[in-house]
């Protein structure tokens, strides 16, 4: 944590105290249990803004993180009839105006757009940084701004996110056993013991028909009954078998 201070205009020190950079840092170390010292280059630590940058790259992958829980919740949460429905989340509105009895995502939707408006911060403090033209970047100001409006926005919108959404969200453990039996890539399971051709030839055959990859594996005769319930537990598919 290397601070430019005492550099004065332009790196040289030029005016100030010959011990005033390393009795700041010292001071400013104290007062925040930081590890900070004085710039050993000046002139690179005032035109040079890669902490700045370092920073806020580490504040735009947090934000992609989120976007990418935020829609995950959505997406989950969609339905209750028309789409996945595996969880439900709190009724935070009184619905749609549009749609009575509509429960939106609004939590999730806010979360994706403060990380949008994080990106959009990021994107200006990477164009603000690269303009430190010989010794001074006149576009600290800019860059200080959006450095805490990202801060603020990020842990505004997480501890949100966490009150109003995910710590009422439960799982719809009824449409989400709907969905698994339901589901053709079960097939999976039965691969190591029929081959990958035989297995793809029934989730082929029980998608066109309509019928359960049970039904289609017993009536195509590639396994029996209990070989079926014995090589098809989902259960055990979230692990590596033997």
């Amino acid at each position: 944590l290397a601070l430019a201070l005492g550099g004065t205009a332009v790196g040289t020190g030029l005016n100030s105290h010959p011990e005033f950079a390393v009795r700041a840092a010292k001071q400013i170390a104290l007062l925040t249990k930081q590890p900070f010292t004085s710039a050993p280059d000046k002139f690179t630590a005032l035109a040079g803004q890669e902490p700045t940058l370092h920073l806020s790259a580490a504040l735009r992958t947090l934000a992609a993180t989120l976007m990418k829980l935020a829609n995950d919740v959505r997406w989950l949460a969609s339905g209750p009839r028309a789409g996945l429905g595996e969880l439900s989340i709190p009724e935070n509105e009184p619905g749609s105006s549009i749609m009575p009895g509509k429960v939106n995502p609004t939590q999730a939707e806010a979360l994706t757009m403060v990380a949008v408006q994080v990106y959009g911060l990021d994107a200006a403090i990477a164009f603000a940084a690269s303009q430190g033209n010989f010794q001074l970047n006149v576009y600290k100001p800019l860059i200080a701004h959006n450095l805490l409006n990202q801060i603020r926005l990020l842990a505004d919108a997480s501890r949100s996110f966490a009150l109003h959404c995910i710590d009422g969200a439960q799982p719809n453990e009824a449409r989400i056993t709907e969905l698994l039996d339901a589901s053709l890539m079960l097939v999976t399971a039965l691969t190591p013991a029929i081959g990958y051709d035989k297995a793809a030839e029934i989730a082929k055959k029980a998608h066109a028909s309509g019928a359960t990859l049970r039904e289609t594996a017993l009536t195509l005769g590639y396994v029996t009954a209990q070989e079926y319930d014995k090589l098809v537990q989902p259960a055990q598919m979230t692990r590596p078998q033997r």
